[in-house]
């Protein structure tokens, strides 16, 4: 938005394999609920700070794994690759907080 940010919780099914990375075609954890298909908004902020703020504390979010959207696919093919690990990423760092079966996407 022009006067704020908007902080939108994407929560979707784990429908991926190595040969289908496109998270914004997996379906949605709630087909019933819809809110979820754009995303469920979580609150606004005045500046890029405080809606990461806002997303760590309505979410659970973590501020190490933020990503660009035009990146987090290449970093679920990673998580995919590597047999979908419960507690760490190629690199040794350990994979967001939350159920390995859900991906995040802000």
């Amino acid at each position: 938005m022009k006067t704020a940010y908007e902080v939108y919780l994407h929560t979707v099914e784990d429908a991926g394999s190595e040969s289908f990375l496109d998270l914004g075609e997996f379906p949605p954890l709630d087909p019933d609920a819809e809110d979820d298909e754009f995303g469920r908004l979580l609150g606004m902020a005045k500046d890029p700070l405080a809606a990461l703020i806002a997303a760590e504390q309505c979410s659970g979010a973590e501020r190490a794994w933020w990503v660009d959207e035009n990146v987090v696919q290449d970093e679920y093919g990673d998580f995919v690759r590597a047999g979908r690990p419960p507690r760490a990423s190629p690199d040794g760092h350990p994979w967001p907080a939350g159920e390995p079966h859900r991906v995040r996407r802000g």
